[in-house]
């Protein structure tokens, strides 16, 4: 099997042949200024993972790094069909939309005594099952429940009989590397393999795996075997709310044409061109902010490299994303229904 090159190589070669996406350099580099105040802040740092979302595990253990593979293996297509109706799990008195609702439903089940995060459970878990613990407390389900079915199937038998059962195996495995374990993660669970070609090259994108890996290094503070010293080698990870973000901010922008059909709400395939140069321009187009961020405050006589990173910038925006839904309404997502995002 022919070996993809990183994401971010990838983007680099996607964005450079890109056609209805196009990255603004000017763009990147106002971004990187409005948030140089906010680098400081809980919401730009690792802390922030457990400080600013109450679903995510308090814990820096094994069960807690159990949690976090189960869900991000589970981490993709929340979208809604239309705004109004949407797949809502209520959980303490909140109801949750999005992918918090996937984490408030894996909450509720522990707290129901299901072991959802037991490897040896959701491998072998019924389709009913998982409608079960998935269940909305709308009439409108979760999207792609039997994908869902399918990918703790497949994952759980993978690390039953690869790894113990235990993803933390695969982590102490990566030695304190996240493009180790990067790779251990590709190469070993089918469904964390993000790849497409465009104009006859094989590309990567890898959400789902960067975004496991990232969320194992905040999960465990970045500490003992969550310490990885390559954390800044991951990019952002390439769904559909980052790039929306960085087209409302004006560092992305969208050809007249794919912005028709985007508000026309054109359901893309993963793996068209236009969904490969949305999402390979928006990896780089934050590989850009990032390294204008480095360097504003390189200007100031500071070595930031330890607290600016694509994982934290990603983390950032997608609550910006969260944050802002009214104010960015003008400015469509990409619709894809599939398991990578």
């Amino acid at each position: 099997m022919e070996a993809a090159p990183t994401p971010l190589e990838s983007a680099r070669f996607i964005a450079g042949r890109s056609r209805d996406v196009s990255v603004s350099e000017e763009g990147a580099r106002r971004v990187a200024e409005a948030l140089f105040d906010k680098v400081p802040s809980a919401a730009f740092s690792l802390a922030g993972w457990k400080e600013l979302h109450e679903l995510n595990p308090r814990a820096a253990s094994e069960e807690a790094v159990s949690w976090v593979f189960l869900v991000d293996t589970l981490n993709f297509s929340f979208w809604p069909e239309r705004d109004d109706q949407k797949c809502l799990v209520k959980y303490k008195g909140t109801a949750y939309s999005g992918y918090w609702a996937l984490c408030a439903a894996v909450n509720r089940a522990l707290d129901e005594g299901i072991p959802i995060t037991s490897t040896s459970y959701y491998a072998t878990m019924t389709l009913d099952q998982v409608r079960h613990v998935l269940r909305s407390d709308t009439e409108v389900p979760m999207p792609l429940i039997e994908e869902r079915h399918r990918v703790l199937n497949e994952s759980g038998t993978v690390l039953l009989e690869k790894f113990g059962g235990s993803f933390l195996t695969c982590v102490k495995m990566s030695e304190n590397s996240a493009q180790k374990l990067l790779r251990l993660v590709v190469e070993n669970f089918p469904s964390y393999r993000d790849e497409a070609v465009f104009e006859e090259k094989k590309v990567s994108f890898y959400k789902r795996a960067q975004i496991l890996v990232a969320d194992t290094w905040s999960v465990l503070e970045g500490k003992g075997d969550g310490f990885f010293g390559d954390i800044s080698s991951l990019t952002i990870f390439a769904d559909y709310r980052i790039p929306q973000v960085l087209v409302h901010l004006k560092a992305m922008n969208y050809s007249e044409e794919l912005m028709k059909k985007l508000r026309e709400g054109t359901i893309f395939q993963s793996g068209d061109k236009e969904e490969v140069e949305i999402r390979g321009c928006s990896i780089w187009c934050c590989a850009l902010i990032c390294k204008h961020l480095l360097e504003l405050y390189e200007k100031k006589g500071h070595d930031m490299r330890d607290q600016i990173n694509a994982v934290l910038l990603d983390y950032y925006l997608w609550d910006y994303a969260r944050d802002h839904r009214e104010e960015m309404k003008d400015i469509p997502f990409h619709r894809v229904r599939c398991i990578y995002y």
